[in-house]
């Protein structure tokens, strides 16, 4: 739809619509990357034996291990989020490290005191912990990058 203004341009009333969805899809592709690398990784940590198989507690090595890389995909995760949005790279990167809190709070609060195998209590919350971090670290990188465009 578009409205007549009294200058004759016209205003397109689905660019708030628009851009409301690539907001929306630059947070859920960002997020799918992070999640889908962490996967990966852990598939690959699993079949390889540095990480123990399902039921086995996890060396406190492991869970180390296991934060550095999920912090990494964090990273990234937010970086493609900031790359992908529309406007504002920053603040979409911070609306994804807002999921990652609330996905390590539900994971700390259904697997708290469920058993050893489900590692120590510090893992999950080094995991919310880290979250926003994370997402803004990627955020800047990306706004970095445009700072650098803009000053070429």
């Amino acid at each position: 739809m578009t409205s007549e203004l009294a200058s004759g341009s016209t205003v397109n009333d689905r660019a708030p619509t628009r851009s409301l969805g690539r907001s929306i899809g630059a947070v859920g592709v960002g997020s799918v990357v992070g999640i889908l690398l962490t996967l990966g990784t852990d598939a690959a940590f699993y079949g390889l034996g540095v990480l123990p198989k399902a039921g086995v507690p996890p060396t406190t090595n492991a869970l180390i291990l296991a934060t550095v890389y999920r912090c990494v995909y964090a990273v990234v995760g937010s970086y493609v989020i900031a790359l992908m949005a529309p406007n504002r790279p920053m603040m979409h990167a911070l609306v994804g490290g807002f999921l990652g809190v609330l996905a390590s709070t539900v994971g700390a609060v259904t697997t708290w005191n469920k058993g050893p195998e489900f590692g120590a209590h510090w893992y999950p919350i080094a995991l919310i912990l880290t979250a926003i971090p994370c997402a803004w670290l990627g955020g800047k990188l990306r706004a970095s990058q445009l700072a650098k465009q803009t000053v070429s």
